[in-house]
């Protein structure tokens, strides 16, 4: 954590306004004290955007500005018919470089997510994380948008500027992690559904854009390679995997245990012996995922559910 900004939690460790089960405005306005305290990506430019900061950017875009009439020396494609039509005089289109950078969160709020042994549920921690990452891209002119995807529902956030863009992320983040919180297991849920937000991402994102993955890696299929490995060809991408230490088998048991755990709709029980079965299994799914990234040359990091995200922040760069 840095030494210039250091947010204050509460005395249970919890982040600041935090209780560890559900999203609110309150914890997720703070994160803005986190994103402040991010080191600064090591990028190069791919580009030649305007601005004040190197830019992973692989294409450059153009925005309409205005239009004008037609002079000698125009390039006669952006002439504008229409407006040529209407008038009776030749116009053409001006247009300027998007300097603005967009930046697209694929969070993932799968019912495996609603999971946590220590500190908080890793449904909590990928927001925190989601909107750490959305102040900072604010924070440096860019434009935010997101694409939450649980098992019975997908909400699609357009890339905005400023303010507009971290506030509809924090306000569709509450909305569905609590619509998730209180529908656990009753719920039909699309059992392709992070393919179909792989396949919608594909279609949304405009080349040039950074690309988020903030997951569990449980959902990601094979059939999810395709649509990356196009995305990629565009866009930037990065991924986060979020654990816990009992799936990740860092948390410290006792050597007999009956350990009652609610896995997405399912109830277990594990003792010592299960629980070896089941924690291969966990690590098995994200090994899946990281050899996933790797085949797409995409690093993945790792962010623990049972440590703050201001103590992980190196992991942030």
């Amino acid at each position: 954590m840095s030494d210039t900004v250091q947010p204050k939690g509460s005395p249970n460790g919890l982040p600041l306004f935090a209780d560890g089960l559900h999203l609110t405005e309150k914890e997720l306005l703070a994160c803005q004290n986190i994103a402040k305290a991010m080191p600064e990506r090591n990028s190069r430019a791919r580009a030649n955007l305007a601005g004040h900061r190197s830019s992973l950017i692989k294409g450059r875009g153009m925005e309409f500005a205005e239009v004008r009439h037609y002079q000698q020396g125009d390039d006669v494609r952006t002439i504008d018919w229409r407006v040529t039509a209407r008038t009776g005089q030749t116009h053409t289109k001006l247009f300027v470089e998007e300097r603005e950078r967009p930046i697209l969160l694929l969070i993932d709020l799968s019912q495996s997510l609603y999971f946590g042994s220590s500190l908080l549920l890793q449904s909590v921690q990928a927001g925190h994380l989601a909107t750490t990452l959305g102040w900072n891209a604010i924070n440096h002119g860019d434009r935010l948008g997101a694409l939450i995807a649980s098992g019975s529902e997908h909400l699609e956030l357009k890339p905005r500027s400023r303010r507009q863009g971290i506030l509809q992320l924090i306000s569709g983040l509450c909305r569905v992690h609590e619509n998730q919180l209180n529908h656990m297991g009753s719920s039909q849920r699309d059992p392709e559904h992070i393919l179909r937000a792989c396949q919608r991402l594909q279609r949304i994102a405009k080349p040039g854009s950074l690309i988020w993955i903030i997951t569990d890696g449980s959902h990601f299929t094979p059939q999810c390679l395709a649509p990356l490995t196009e995305l990629k060809r565009h866009c930037d991408i990065g991924a986060y995997l979020i654990t816990d230490p009992l799936r990740q088998g860092t948390l410290t048991l006792p050597k007999q245990f009956s350990l009652p755990v609610r896995e997405a709709d399912q109830d277990l029980v594990l003792t010592r012996h299960s629980y070896q079965a089941w924690l291969l299994q966990q690590q098995r799914q994200q090994d899946n995922f990281i050899a996933m990234m790797q085949k797409l040359r995409v690093r993945t990091q790792l962010i623990d559910a049972g440590i703050p995200l201001a103590n992980q922040l190196t992991l942030l760069q």
